[in-house]
């Protein structure tokens, strides 16, 4: 268990912070467009959450690690947000 969480940590501060910057600066603009296209308003920590729900929808077909991790940094980071 450990080891998954290891690796969320690693990857939500490494490579994907430096390719897409800070999360709470992305899940901002992330927000920012769903709001606008859903006409509603919706919170970084929404998008993590949704993000979530993203991932569960691809271990119903496939369950991989990397998978798994990515649920982990998204649980991670939504405590994080507002």
């Amino acid at each position: 268990m450990i080891n998954i969480l290891e690796q969320a940590s690693d990857v939500v501060t490494g490579p994907r912070q430096e390719a897409y910057g800070p999360p709470s600066s992305n899940f901002k603009r992330i927000a920012e467009m769903w709001s606008t296209y859903m006409d509603m308003t919706i919170t970084p920590h929404d998008v993590a959450i949704m993000m979530i729900l993203l991932k569960v929808a691809r271990v119903q077909t496939t369950a991989t690690e990397d998978t798994l991790v990515d649920i982990c940094g998204y649980a991670a980071l939504a405590s994080e947000l507002d």
